[in-house]
């Protein structure tokens, strides 16, 4: 291949844009590095939250998104090694941004909508009590309402996941588990895995932890019809796990008292066997035979 075809090539084409641009952007740094540094001090003095609402201003106009193009998804995936630089810190300023930053730029990964919610509805409300004093030192009643107001910016965040993802069932899940596992909320859990038990990609575990909140919550009736035709539902799969979903119908029907000849039975798998054909059957399919081969012969 001569230099100049070589210089002409998609491939080498595309690499030196990327270098231009990267290029331009250390120099555009480096320019302005000693004008921002002492004005950003002053103003993340006086709004640290800003940080925040100049990255979501400047995603909303597009100008990152349209700088880098094809290459947001790697952009991505750097941000979000960046991004546990930050979680280590513990700087939760930094880190709401940059998990709407990552996410923005690249909302295909589940991955990046369901750990970024984690790290805000159970690591920084922790940070926070720790902060204010220590869960010995501060008071229930406000350690109530940071797990609640760090849960709301979870759920939020997941709600717009559900944007790019709406049948997805691990995004109902975490709703579920963070209402269950951070704010012992088990009414609205069960509401989120029931949700998520009717998603395409359920698990089968989603509808069998929706009985057992059922039964959390005093509603014995309801969990108990609901387990009855989720057993008749779920396939003879072993990790459907109906024998164990059948033992806690045994459970419900004694707490029920309901009498034995109105208890649960479960149906017994349908075998279909071949029909044995009757004696004018046989003879028909016989003389059908014998006149196909006669009508062969003849033709020869």
């Amino acid at each position: 291949m001569s230099s100049s075809t070589f210089l002409k090539h998609p491939l080498f084409l595309r690499v030196r844009s990327v270098c231009a641009l990267l290029v331009a952007l250390v120099l555009l740094g480096a320019v302005t590095r000693p004008i921002e540094a002492p004005a950003w001090q002053v103003v993340s003095a006086r709004q640290p939250e800003l940080y925040l609402q100049a990255i979501e201003g400047a995603l909303g106009q597009g100008i990152i998104i349209g700088v880098l193009g094809g290459f947001r998804a790697v952009m991505a995936d750097f941000l979000w090694i960046r991004t546990n630089t930050i979680w280590e810190r513990r700087d939760r300023v930094k880190l709401d941004a940059m998990v709407r930053l990552v996410t923005t730029l690249d909302p295909r990964p589940e991955f990046f909508w369901i750990n970024g919610a984690r790290m805000i509805a159970y690591d920084v409300p922790n940070w926070r009590i720790q902060e204010e004093g220590g869960y010995t030192d501060v008071p229930e009643s406000r350690q109530q309402a940071l797990d609640r107001e760090q849960a709301e910016q979870a759920f939020a965040m997941l709600a717009r996941a559900r944007e790019f993802h709406p049948n997805k069932a691990k995004l109902y899940l975490e709703v579920g588990q963070i209402y269950l596992n951070r704010l012992k909320d088990s009414a609205n859990a069960a509401k989120w895995f029931l949700l998520a038990s009717q998603q395409p990609d359920a698990p089968y575990f989603a509808a069998r932890i929706y009985g057992e909140l059922l039964r959390r919550e005093g509603k014995n009736a309801e969990a108990y019809d609901f387990l009855k035709q989720l057993h008749t539902d779920l396939p003879d799969d072993p990790y459907a796990q109906k024998p164990i979903i059948y033992d806690r119908i045994r459970e419900l029907e004694e707490e029920l008292n309901i009498p034995l000849w109105q208890r649960f039975e479960p149906k017994a798998a349908v075998t279909i066997l071949p029909v044995e054909p009757s004696l004018e059957e046989k003879v028909q399919m016989l003389e059908k035979a014998h006149s196909h081969r006669h009508d062969h012969d003849h033709a020869h």
